[in-house]
């Protein structure tokens, strides 16, 4: 299968009411652990990677991986970078083979995200890449120390920013949270009705780690067609790489990897069953 547009796996989402996984990836093992699933489910997935996440995970190192992941894949995979944080980062992605990028501007001034958006969807458009784009705040962090306090989205400014920018999907925030969750999260499914309602644009869920199965499945009927999973996926590498540690007579990496990589394996199938809605 050839890497696709991310934009290509979202209209599939749309035609098969459903929801796209987008999964961070921060290593070799997650990359393989979450094609091989997507493969085993023959499903399209998105594999993406933030910007604050390549202090440990380099772009030249990652960005090539990913790519070549994509093009190998016995399903359509897009290659998307999740909440870019400068346009020289968004110019090397595309420069790599990124099909998809995001910049996220939801914490300026409404005036200036739309601006700043406008940008980054010439230079995406350019390399005919799908650009999303963030509106509210969610909360959390992606890979920082300072918490974001959770902004709902503005149904009515969305209608402008999406008009304006003519972005491919729309990330919101709907009381959703980056990270790990210490309560479940009560989310605002008024407010994503009334944006899917008058919205055109395709929506984005980002911070899917600790969500329950039933509250994505009303999150997709509310028009999410794309659910970001990140820390479900890095705890799980983790948790995975402890326990072989704590318990093996003497680790070695041969077999440390391909626990490392069953784990998101694990993680992604779990998470595309959901997403597929049925």
């Amino acid at each position: 299968m050839p890497l696709v547009k991310m934009s290509e796996i979202i209209s599939f989402a749309e035609k098969n009411n459903c929801a796209a996984g987008a999964f961070s990836v921060g290593n070799m093992e997650m990359i393989i652990g979450a094609v091989k699933a997507a493969e085993e489910m023959d499903t399209p997935i998105i594999l993406q990677i933030a910007e604050k996440r390549m202090k440990q995970s380099p772009l030249d190192l990652m960005g090539p991986m990913m790519v070549s992941a994509a093009k190998n894949a016995a399903v359509p995979v897009a290659v998307h970078l999740d909440h870019g944080l400068t346009m020289d980062c968004i110019k090397k992605s595309l420069e790599y083979g990124f099909t998809s990028v995001m910049l996220d501007g939801s914490l300026l001034p409404f005036e200036d995200n739309i601006a700043l958006t406008k940008e980054v969807k010439a230079q995406a458009d350019k390399y005919g890449a799908t650009v999303e784009a963030e509106l509210g705040v969610v909360g959390g962090n992606e890979g920082d120390s300072a918490k974001h306090e959770i902004l709902c989205t503005d149904p009515d400014a969305a209608k402008i920013f999406c008009e304006e920018t003519k972005i491919d999907c729309l990330a919101v925030a709907i009381g959703n949270a980056h990270g790990n969750y210490p309560v479940l999260p009560e989310l605002r499914f008024d407010v994503l009705e009334s944006i899917y309602k008058t919205v055109e644009t395709p929506l984005v869920l980002h911070g899917g780690t600790g969500i329950t199965a039933e509250m994505f499945r009303k999150a997709i009927s509310l028009g999410i067609r794309k659910i970001n999973i990140a820390t479900a996926s890095f705890d799980a590498l983790a948790n995975a790489a402890k326990e072989y540690t704590q318990t093996a007579d003497k680790p070695d990496y041969f077999t440390l990897s391909p626990k490392m990589a069953e784990a998101v394996y694990n993680n992604v199938k779990k998470h595309i069953e959901i997403f597929r809605n049925k």
